[in-house]
């Protein structure tokens, strides 16, 4: 399938602190994110040595970011923030362990799946009682406003691992779910554990736009986003990722799910050269395809297989597998060629 997004690939630049003399380790730290991201002052919680891991990813407009360290603290004070500005809105995704963050209207605890949008010039203290891993953003103040993104006006807390709304909660609520999620799968690919530098950046950019939109208060007229046919191809690739083993997944609950109409949806699809139909069907059998290859699903039936992703009866999947690879499931158990050369098409 061609999508017909543009990606961006870049050098991603990676700094770890294992192997550096452990008195040096904070010190050689804030350094490194003094330069690559955002100065802070760091200690440690207990009597460890700091071990810390980054890998940066400076794109035109955007930097990424991917960290995991082990529990530590790092404040960005008032006097820091006057000798090197940002001038950004950063963005903390929590992937493991606990964060707490604080700034002049309180305290509040992070947990994986939550997202922190915060100024990054305002001073805050972070702590990490148990270590952390997450993923971050940092948008310079400029490209918002031509972006049209709404400027934070305190730091916010946003759910990226809800999946669909609940009740009591606004649909524009459910929507910046949706779109962070997807901002976190793109960053994630960019610059996670398995990241490989490649980036949309314009796509980054209006999901950015589109997770700092604020929910609707009394008091607060609507802001308006209008995302681009990337951003709204990757929410919904991250919302059918989610809900792919969900034999009722359909158009109507993906366009609901990153809030579209169903005619919105198929035109963003058919925009990046498939239909939504096309794309579940191929990322199910992308799925079945590997598990029927995977020792651990060795005594699984084809059938099972099948059920496990998604599929709502063996003949289905058998028809689908076959309209996508050339091949029935059965046949692609026992294909001897290289894994990553299974004929899928699109």
């Amino acid at each position: 399938m061609t999508r017909g997004i543009p990606a961006s690939h870049g050098a991603v630049d990676r700094f770890s602190t294992r192997g550096l003399p452990a008195t040096r380790r904070i010190e050689l730290w804030e350094r490194h994110n003094a330069h690559a991201l955002v100065a802070l002052q760091c200690r440690m919680l207990d009597e460890s040595a700091l071990e810390a891991a980054e890998a940066n990813l400076q794109l035109d407009r955007l930097h990424l970011a991917h960290v995991v360290a082990n529990p530590h603290a790092v404040e960005r004070t008032a006097r820091t923030a006057r000798a090197r500005p940002t001038e950004s809105v950063a963005l903390y995704f929590t992937l493991a362990g606990e964060a707490i963050f604080a700034d002049d209207h309180g305290t509040r605890t992070l947990r994986p799946g939550q997202l922190l949008v915060c100024d990054a010039d305002r001073p805050f203290l972070r702590g990490f009682a148990h270590g952390l891993e997450e993923l971050a953003v940092k948008v310079p103040y400029d490209v918002l406003r031509s972006a049209g993104a709404t400027m934070p006006r305190a730091a916010r807390v946003i759910d990226f691992r809800t999946g669909a709304g609940s009740g009591g909660r606004s649909a524009q609520a459910w929507e910046a779910d949706a779109y962070a999620a997807a901002l976190a799968a793109l960053v994630a690919r960019a610059v996670g554990s398995q990241g490989n530098g490649s980036a949309d950046e314009d796509a980054l950019l209006e999901l950015v736009a589109a997770v700092l939109t604020e929910p609707d208060t009394a008091d607060t007229p609507p802001a308006t986003r209008t995302p681009t046919t990337g951003a709204h191809f990757a929410a919904a690739e991250q919302y059918v990722r989610q809900w792919l083993r969900d034999p009722t997944l359909s158009a109507r609950r993906i366009a609901d799910g990153i809030g579209l109409s169903e005619r919105q949806l198929s035109r963003v699809f058919a925009e990046c050269g498939t239909s939504v139909p096309r794309f579940v069907a191929r990322r199910r059998v992308e799925m079945a395809a590997r598990m029927l290859r995977m020792p651990s699903y060795a005594e699984q039936t084809v059938e099972a297989i099948g059920l496990r992703c998604g599929f709502s009866s063996a003949a289905q999947f058998s028809r689908v597998f076959r309209e996508q690879s050339g091949m029935s499931p059965s046949e692609a158990r026992r294909y001897t060629g290289p894994s990553h050369t299974l004929p899928i098409g699109s």
